[in-house]
Formats: C-alpha cells, sequence, structure tokens
C-alpha cells in the first residue's frame, strides 16, 4: 500500500511531492494508529532539519567518506533518516552507485604498450589496406556441459502488481571441454578440442599449428597469427569481443547430456555465424585501434 499511496501523492503534487522514504515512513506510523500529521516536538531541534547548514554538514560527511549509508549520517548529525534521504537525493543530487569493475588496473607503461600497438597496427592498415586480409587471430577457451544463464538473460517485462519471478541459484557444471579456434576475416579456418588431460603448453601449440597451416594458407606457424594485442586487452582480441562471447552467450542456460554433446553445439554455433559477422569483427577490430589510441591506451567504456 505504500507504494500507492506514494504513486497517488506524486500524482497529485508532482515535483512538490513528499519523497518515497518519506511516505513510507507515514505509512508505517498512520497502520500502527497514529493520527496526527503534525511532525513530533523534539528538543533542541527545528521542525524540519532541512536547512542549508544540515545540507552542508550532510555534503561534507559524504565527501570525506562516500561509502556512508543514511542511517549512519543521520545518526551522527542528528538528523532524521527521511530528511537526510532527502538532502542527499534532492539538494545534493547524489545517488549510490556500484564501483565499476575492470580488467585490470593498467599501469602507465601498459597504457603506453597498447597505444603503441594499436598505433602501428593502424599504420600498416593505412600503409597496406588488405592487411588485415591476411591476418589469422586464434585463443583457447572452456565450455561447460551447463553455464547458468546471466542475471540480464534472465530479466522479464511485468506490471508493477506482478509478483517478481524467483530462481534458484545454479553453477557451472564440473564436465567442460576447451576449444582451440582459429579464424580470419571470413570465417572459422581451424577448430579443435582439447584431449582431456592434454596440457596446453607451447608444445601442444606447435602440433596445432601444423594442423592450422594448410588450413590457413600462410608459409609457416607464426605468419599471420595474432592474439591479443597486448597483456590485459581482451578488448582488442577478437576472439575474446567478439567470437568467444557469442558462443558463450547460446550456451548459457542449455543442458547437454555428454561432452560430445556439448562440443557438437559448439560446432554448429561455429558454422552458423555469416562471413558478414566476421567482417563487422574485422572492422570493429580497426576501431577499436583508434578508440584505445584516443584514449591513450586506456579501456574503453562498454568493450
Amino acid at each position: 500500500m505504500g507504494k500507492e499511496t506514494h504513486d497517488m501523492i506524486k500524482e497529485g503534487y508532482g515535483d512538490a511531492a513528499m519523497g518515497r522514504s518519506g511516505v513510507f515512513e507515514w505509512h508505517k506510523l498512520f497502520r500502527k494508529g497514529r493520527e496526527r500529521v503534525e511532525d513530533d516536538d523534539c528538543s533542541g531541534r527545528p521542525l524540519t532539519s532541512k536547512t542549508n547548514e544540515n545540507v552542508s554538514r550532510v555534503k561534507n560527511l559524504l565527501n570525506r567518506d562516500r561509502r556512508m549509508s543514511i542511517r549512519m549520517i543521520a545518526d551522527d548529525l542528528s538528523i532524521p533518516q527521511t530528511q537526510v534521504f532527502e538532502m542527499v537525493k534532492e539538494n545534493l543530487a547524489m545517488r549510490k552507485v556500484c564501483v565499476k569493475f575492470v580488467l585490470q588496473v593498467l599501469s602507465k607503461e601498459q597504457k603506453a604498450n597498447r597505444k603503441a600497438i594499436c598505433q602501428g597496427l593502424l599504420h600498416h592498415v593505412n600503409e597496406e589496406p588488405d592487411f588485415l586480409d591476411d591476418v589469422v587471430t586464434g585463443d583457447e577457451m572452456w565450455v561447460f556441459e551447463y553455464d547458468p544463464e546471466s542475471k540480464r538473460q534472465n530479466t522479464e517485462w511485468h506490471t508493477p502488481a506482478s509478483p517478481r519471478p524467483k530462481r534458484a541459484r545454479m553453477s557451472k557444471s564440473k564436465q567442460k571441454s576447451m576449444l582451440v579456434c582459429f579464424f580470419d576475416r571470413y570465417g572459422v579456418i581451424h577448430k579443435e578440442f582439447v584431449p582431456p588431460g592434454q596440457t596446453v603448453n607451447a608444445v601442444f601449440y606447435v602440433e596445432v599449428f601444423t594442423r592450422l597451416v594448410p588450413r590457413s594458407g600462410v608459409s609457416c606457424p607464426t605468419q599471420g597469427v595474432n592474439a591479443a594485442s597486448a597483456p590485459y586487452s581482451p578488448d582488442l582480441a577478437p576472439p575474446d569481443f567478439f567470437l568467444f562471447p557469442r558462443i558463450k552467450l547460446t550456451l548459457k542456460g542449455e543442458h547437454h547430456a555428454s561432452v560430445e554433446a556439448l562440443q557438437e553445439a559448439v560446432t554448429r554455433e561455429l558454422n552458423s555465424i555469416s562471413v558478414q559477422a566476421f567482417l563487422e569483427a574485422y572492422k570493429n577490430w580497426k576501431t577499436r585501434w583508434q578508440q584505445r589510441v584516443d584514449v591513450d591506451g586506456c579501456y574503453f567504456e562498454k568493450f
């Protein structure tokens, strides 16, 4: 009922309406039998604490510690929580946000290295427009017999009156398989699944390259093979920003009866990706180089 009351007040008074927390607090008091709408008298405290002085006090506290809760501020300044909330939201126009996790806190040297590599690649493309025609990129990743859907995948459209959907928390299965995949701008050239118990090291990759070379058309195992452009740079590696997320998204929420069934599903997904999608990925790759140069090697928002 508190929500309905707040919606009605908001509709009637617009921007002048009482804040959500204040409505809920009064709604709670009236349910307990309160009949007066006047604030209780508080010795030594004005009827309203939303003075310019108190707004400044709240601001100073938050400048010292951005993690303080409304309750902590209210207790420290002896101001009602409802009024602290309104000062933070309305007077200071602040909101609480979660920390944004990045792949790595890059050092100045790492940023400079990323920028230099991207500048070099852009130079190659400018000097040789067909440079990327001969570039093969690849990497390996784990795929799971069951990988639960992400929180975003589970979102649904509901009306305010609809009950919130519930789902038991799931975890990835222990059964998994490692995919090794190489591709160019026109599609997958070579893929294989690592045998169980096989150590993925330099010796193993030499064997992979001997199977890759006849398919790729390059003259030696290292020619034209391009993994991540720099350490901590999945935002610059097509397997990480294009191919592997696409495969993982398709597999999420799907149960596979065996590792063999999982591998078949991965193979079907690889075969279903159009040439146009690979061409767009390589075009996006060039765009990412310029973006990283523009931001001096930092991670780009929503890479």
